[in-house]
């Protein structure tokens, strides 16, 4: 009976050595964010101040419109969006971090209050300090959409946003040449219907990748071709795309996994990889539908683990782990100098 009991208490024991663990590791955590909170405070003031100056500048500019040259009214206007935007992105970034510190206290207090309970509070480890634990897969899934957002600030902001600025910039001078040069009014005009027209093709690009509508309606098949087609021509990367088996429609978050993770690999391909070219396969079978996705990039050092910085970087765990909660399987293959391809399979039932 005495054994049992030692048994019994053995996993107990076990729990509060982690709890103990995990308290320090967490105390260390919200230090960290602490002082990332107090960084990104005073650069946010810095970037306030800044943008201050930038409007105030703007203001005076537009006062003199006609006296100023036009290098100095466009600097003065990418200076201004350029400020703002990154004042948006480091207010983001605080509350991001805010939140953090408020769930990771909440956490602090209930490990404390277990602790407390069973006279662990003055736990002290006798082992040399490890590595914190593998992020949750919750975790990894925020910090990928993080990673997705911005990206897709920094594309706005080098793109659109520019284009605007510019746009804005050349209907000015389009109003004030009316009275004094007509003939290049019309020419100024025609330009800014052609600088129009790009910028729409470009947002239109930006709602293609947030989210495509005819995914709902068509399904994944033509979504792909369309994307993959899009994809060739805004980027320069020669993008193939080869569909096997009978085209039909799947379960909706299926189809929204197969989009995304090969809308992910594309994005990796041209922004980590530098490839040339990608071979999409996709294979709709009777009861599994496969996807290979293949370029010839660079390529990096791949683990079983998926725990190197560059699986990090390119969100590989979180693919892998978006898979097997639907009941599949993924390979990832990749050397460097040898490109990378990626594999998964779902049921289609």
């Amino acid at each position: 009976m005495a054994v049992s009991t030692e048994t019994d208490a053995k996993p107990f024991e076990q729990f509060l050595e982690e709890c103990g663990k995990e308290y320090e590791q967490t105390q260390r955590e919200l230090k960290e964010v602490d002082l990332l909170i107090q960084q990104t405070t005073g650069e946010v003031e810095r970037l306030a101040h800044r943008n201050t100056q930038a409007t105030n500048r703007l203001r005076q500019i537009e006062a003199a419109l006609d006296t100023v040259p036009r290098g100095d009214i466009r600097e003065a206007y990418a200076a201004v969006l350029d400020t703002q935007q990154r004042l948006f992105t480091m207010r983001g970034q605080l509350e991001k971090l805010q939140s953090s510190q408020r769930d990771i206290t909440r956490y602090l207090d209930l490990l404390r209050n277990v602790l407390e309970m069973t006279d662990q509070a003055e736990y002290k480890p006798q082992v040399a300090e490890e590595e914190g634990p593998a992020q949750p897969l919750v975790v990894r899934i925020i910090e990928a959409q993080e990673r997705e957002r911005q990206r897709l600030s920094r594309q706005m902001h080098d793109g659109p946003a520019q284009s605007l600025t510019n746009l804005i910039l050349q209907a000015e001078i389009c109003e004030r040449l009316f009275e004094t040069d007509p003939e290049r009014a019309r020419a100024e005009l025609a330009n800014l219907r052609n600088a129009v027209a790009a910028t729409f093709q470009k947002i239109k690009g930006f709602i293609l990748n947030l989210r495509p509508m005819m995914l709902d309606d068509l399904g994944v098949v033509p979504t792909l071709r369309r994307y993959v087609e899009s994809f060739s021509d805004n980027s320069g990367v020669l993008t193939h795309l080869t569909i096997t088996g009978k085209e039909r429609r799947l379960a909706s978050h299926k189809e929204v996994i197969i989009f995304r993770i090969v809308q992910e690999l594309l994005n990796n391909a041209v922004e980590y990889s530098q490839a040339s070219s990608v071979q999409i396969n996709l294979d709709m079978g009777e009861e599994v539908v496969r996807v290979s996705v293949e370029d010839n990039g660079s390529g990096f050092e791949l683990s079983d683990t998926l725990t190197s910085p560059d699986a990090d970087r390119l969100g590989l765990a979180t693919m892998r782990e978006r898979v097997e909660m639907l009941g599949g399987q993924i390979q990832f293959d990749s050397g460097l100098g040898r490109g990378t391809k990626v594999s998964f399979e779902l049921s289609v039932f």
